[in-house]
């Protein structure tokens, strides 16, 4: 066997409890699992780096990462909140006001859902009201680029608005 795998294999046995104690104090279960597995990868990637003892540096890596994790959460609601801030009183008077609500809550959980550089795409041109080369400019990539991430964008927003419909009761009869 490798020695660089005999090498991990031991690191991983002797410190995953204790990254995933420190990751749990920090996140629920699902996020920490990531936040442990995410952190044994940079482990492998990086271990010339290393010091002895490894579990101070490995807490560190953990420590960025759920940083990293809190961030992208607030920046997420964030997002929501300034939709939220964008809707008047003429948004609301719709020709059934509990639909209409429903139908915003559903597509604010599904915006906020998406990864950051989706809602990005999307705003670009939606709110912005930028052309697709222009959006692509902003971005530093190519116009085609830019409108297969536009794309993605907004086929995995139908499917979260989609698995939203599917699970959320409606007011109608």
């Amino acid at each position: 066997m490798d020695d660089s795998l005999e090498w991990f294999e031991r690191l991983y046995d002797t410190y995953y409890l204790n990254v995933m104690r420190y990751a749990l104090q920090h996140a629920e279960q699902g996020h920490a699992e990531d936040v442990v597995s995410e952190t044994f990868l940079v482990a492998w990637r990086r271990r010339a780096d290393i010091p002895e003892p490894p579990l101070p540096w490995l807490l560190g890596v953990a420590r960025n990462l759920l940083r990293k994790q809190a961030d992208k959460a607030r920046h997420r609601q964030l997002i929501t909140d300034r939709i939220a801030a964008m809707t008047d009183d003429r948004d609301l008077l719709a020709w059934d006001t509990a639909d209409h609500v429903i139908e915003r809550t559903t597509a604010l959980r599904a915006l906020a859902a998406l990864p950051d550089a989706d809602v990005e795409a999307l705003t670009l041109i939606t709110w912005h009201g930028l052309s697709p080369a222009e959006a692509a400019t902003v971005l530093g990539c190519s116009t085609h680029a830019f409108t297969t991430r536009l794309h993605r964008a907004r086929h995995r927003l139908d499917d979260l608005l989609a698995k939203e419909n599917d699970v959320t009761p409606t007011l109608k009869g």
